[in-house]
């Protein structure tokens, strides 16, 4: 029951920790890096990954520094379709400072594509004038559906 009430909770009110932040995405146990290859050769991975925005746990100086840096990314795996989190050696999260790093942690993994979500930073909207309704500069070129054929009409390279 307690697990139902959170899921029908508003996200602001329950993202003020990481566990509840697990909870919210469901995620179903842990996972070390070291299983990882074990697990995918007995067919059991899923096709994707998810890396997700946490509260830092780490702390020390440089980027680990909460007050300065209060989120890095974690990342979860699908296994025999649940989710779960991946853990260091040492059984800790593992966390890393920005998605350049994510993403070539997927790759040398051998993840193809991934999801990414942010549930903990706001978002800003696009203001009115970033929003344009007016049609590309070359609108002549835009290629054009016949909708009788199903073909697409595109304008002539050579001409």
């Amino acid at each position: 029951m307690y697990v139902q009430v959170l899921k029908k909770a508003t996200l602001w009110i329950m993202m003020f920790d990481n566990d509840s932040l697990e909870v919210f995405l469901e995620i179903a146990g842990t996972i070390t890096q070291a299983e990882l290859p074990v697990v995918h050769t007995q067919g059991r991975m899923g096709d994707y990954a998810v890396a997700y925005r946490i509260f830092r746990n780490k702390q020390g100086g440089g980027f680990g520094d909460r007050s300065k840096h209060p989120y890095s990314w974690a990342i979860l795996v699908y296994v025999d379709g649940l989710p779960l989190r991946i853990n260091s050696a040492r059984g800790e999260c593992r966390e890393w400072s920005n998605l350049d790093r994510v993403g070539q942690w997927m790759m040398d993994n051998g993840f193809k594509y991934w999801w990414t979500r942010n549930d903990l930073e706001a978002t800003q909207e696009a203001s009115a004038d970033e929003v344009s309704e007016t049609p590309a500069n070359n609108a002549d070129e835009t290629p054009t559906v016949d909708t009788d054929s199903i073909s697409a009409v595109l304008p002539d390279p050579l001409s």
